[in-house]
């Protein structure tokens, strides 16, 4: 714990205190928060011969049909996954889940029409948006997207308690001194504060964020305690 050793933490993470039986580690107490570094929406996308165009036009079409939709993921237990997950619980839907081995072949089914939605990470599929191939109903941020100005929030779309992203950010071993944590947070700081990197962030639809380590700290509890009851709910497991 010296400040050489450090973790690059994403929300998987987070969402692995639940999903798996046996953690040897507990993410709020095995380690400091250094830096929360980035989040990125993910964007909620239909095939375009689906008859929606708003969330809660989707949310109507699949009450009509239930067990007849499907949506997809990069993975059982993803972030992606969970915001299908949440998505469910939340609308009371009857859909399946269809998971997939990572985002490329899952939107290349989506495309196809073998499956009829995904909450996608943005950098995976704004670009089929962008072509005609896929539609956006929404980002599933609280503020839209610098990248998609033009698709409204899942909040904007009558889903309040809808606040989901990839995040990633910097963790360090226990015990590692508060003087070296306070130094590498303020790099990470003096970082998101160059012109550079707020432009690559932006072509990736990420979105920089600073904190103090404290504030990451916080942030990543109530993400483990967040994502708890909906990994719970969807019955997903991975041992």
């Amino acid at each position: 714990p010296d400040g050489y050793t450090l973790l690059f933490v994403a929300v998987t993470s987070a969402i692995n205190q639940t999903l798996y039986k046996n953690v040897n580690f507990d993410l709020t107490k095995d380690f400091t928060p250094v830096a929360l570094g980035a989040k990125v929406p993910n964007i909620l996308v239909v095939n375009p011969q689906v008859p929606v165009k708003t969330v809660q036009e989707l949310v109507d079409y699949a009450k009509k049909n239930p067990g007849k939709l499907a949506f997809a993921s990069s993975g059982s237990g993803t972030s992606i996954h969970m915001a299908g997950e949440l998505f469910k619980m939340q609308t009371g839907i009857d859909v399946l889940h269809v998971p997939y081995k990572g985002s490329a072949p899952a939107v290349t089914d989506l495309i196809g029409g073998q499956v009829q939605f995904m909450f996608d990470n943005m950098p995976s599929s704004w670009p089929h948006v962008q072509s005609g191939k896929l539609r956006a109903l929404a980002v599933t941020t609280t503020e839209r997207s610098k990248s998609a100005p033009d698709v409204p929030t899942m909040k904007e779309s009558g889903f309040a308690n809808f606040d989901v992203s990839s995040w990633f950010g910097l963790i360090a071993p226990a015990g590692t001194p508060p003087e070296v944590v306070n130094k590498l947070n303020a790099a990470m700081v003096k970082a998101l504060d160059k012109p550079e990197v707020q432009l690559s962030f932006e072509k990736l639809g990420a979105v920089g964020v600073k904190t103090t380590p404290a504030e990451f700290g916080q942030f990543i509890k109530s993400e483990v305690e967040g994502w708890a009851p909906v990994v719970k709910a969807s019955g997903a497991k991975v041992d």
